[in-house]
């Protein structure tokens, strides 16, 4: 395998792993903003309302969007593998 194909491989790992990471981060984004909107709406400054509802967003989506991010994953893998 060349340069290029090393460089395609490369390319295309960096977008799986934003691929597989963007609705995780984006759903940790989205409540984080909920709750900072919440905070400033109540005035209530306490650092383990910022923290607990992402926890268990990201818990929860983990465990619903894992079987397909372990899917793409995977089938990246045996796709390097069969190529080397």
């Amino acid at each position: 395998m060349g340069v290029d194909g090393l460089t395609r491989l490369a390319q295309e790992a960096l977008v799986l792993s934003l691929l597989v990471s963007l609705p995780v981060v984006g759903l940790a984004a989205l409540v984080g903003l909920v709750v900072a909107v919440l905070q400033a709406a109540t005035q209530i400054q306490d650092i383990t309302l910022a923290h607990l509802p992402r926890l268990l967003v990201v818990a929860v989506a983990l465990a619903v969007l894992g079987p397909w991010m372990g899917g793409q994953i995977a089938a990246f893998a045996a796709e390097v593998l069969r190529l080397g």
